[in-house]
């Protein structure tokens, strides 16, 4: 017996320490949950990253679109997955909008998560169908002011950027349009551009390649200044609305009790291919334009995104409820 104890204890102690050794991250696939549908701006630049992100990481990266509900549906999932860095969401405005209409959610946006990395952001832009009988925002308004309350708008989805700023623009323009919410930006074209609704307002990816076909006439860009993509477009600041500024941004988060190592890996590889030609070169030719913050500044990024659009759902009264 005592033989046999001392074996046990003999293998106790050479086991011990290797056992004691935290894993290395990533250990296995990571799983990026775009809560978007394919085609949306979060898709495309989850999939523009997942190449070089694979290669640093030694991983492979998989995307996994989870739409609906706004975005809820997708950020629900990403709350409820392991704490470990092998799931990452991709996120938009609309993270830190659905706290703000929304009085019940199945995640706190704030304690279960934690910011990994600004990307990107790019303007929306005002768009018609060619039927519709405005060419300017200015005609579009006179229009609505004519015809209250008969006029739609679509937009990505309830609670997204887009909607918020829709409603921003009709409590300045003084004007009621319907809003008409789609699961995403490329569902929101094709209902405009099939005649359901008569205004589009996403962002520049879902929009600049059917104003090039003619299929949509785009109005003004949110954005302070003209796009590089749309030049010959003017900002809503320009059509009468100085100091008109949303634009629809992205990043990744993490839930909350991620190790502090995995996060800072993701950060830091995530920013670094960003620095690539070929991903400088695809982010601009959609239309956006990078905008890369490391984990602790875009934490405090999205907390005083926060606050800014808890004002503005009070001011123009909009609950999603």
């Amino acid at each position: 017996m005592g033989r046999l104890m001392l074996s046990i204890c003999a293998a106790l102690l050479l086991w011990t320490p290797l056992a004691a050794q935290p894993q290395v991250f990533p250990s296995k696939p990571i799983r990026i949950i775009a809560p978007f549908p394919p085609g949306a701006g979060t898709d495309t630049l989850a999939r523009t990253l997942s190449g070089p992100l694979s290669k640093s990481l030694g991983q492979n990266i998989i995307v996994e679109n989870r739409p609906g509900a706004g975005t809820v549906v997708g950020t629900e999932v990403a709350a409820r997955s392991p704490a470990d860095g092998h799931t990452v969401l991709i996120i938009a405005n609309s993270f830190t909008i659905n706290p703000a209409v929304r009085s019940k959610l199945p995640y706190d946006a704030l304690k279960d998560f934690t910011g990994v990395a600004r990307i990107a952001s790019t303007p929306m832009v005002f768009s018609v169908h060619p039927s519709v009988p405005a060419k300017t925002l200015k005609e579009l308004i006179a229009l609505a002011r004519a015809r209250p309350g008969e006029i739609t708008y679509a937009s990505s989805g309830a609670g997204t950027g887009h909607h918020l700023a829709g409603e921003l623009f009709k409590s300045l323009a003084k004007i009621d349009l319907i809003h008409v919410p789609y699961q995403g930006g490329a569902p929101a074209a094709m209902a405009v551009m099939g005649g359901h609704t008569s205004i589009l307002l996403v962002n520049i990816l879902s929009t600049a390649p059917h104003v090039a076909t003619g299929r949509l006439r785009a109005l003004a860009v949110t954005s302070p200044e003209r796009s590089e993509v749309l030049k010959d477009v003017p900002t809503v600041a320009e059509s009468g609305f100085p100091g008109f500024d949303t634009a629809i941004w992205f990043g990744t988060v993490v839930p909350s009790a991620t190790p502090k190592e995995a996060v800072n890996r993701l950060s830091a590889e995530i920013l670094r291919a960003l620095q690539l030609p070929e991903v400088k070169d695809i982010i601009t030719r959609i239309g956006m334009n990078s905008a890369g913050l490391p984990a602790a500044e875009f934490d405090v990024f999205l907390r005083a995104e926060l606050r800014s659009n808890e004002k503005i759902a009070r001011a123009v009264n909009l609950r999603i409820d």
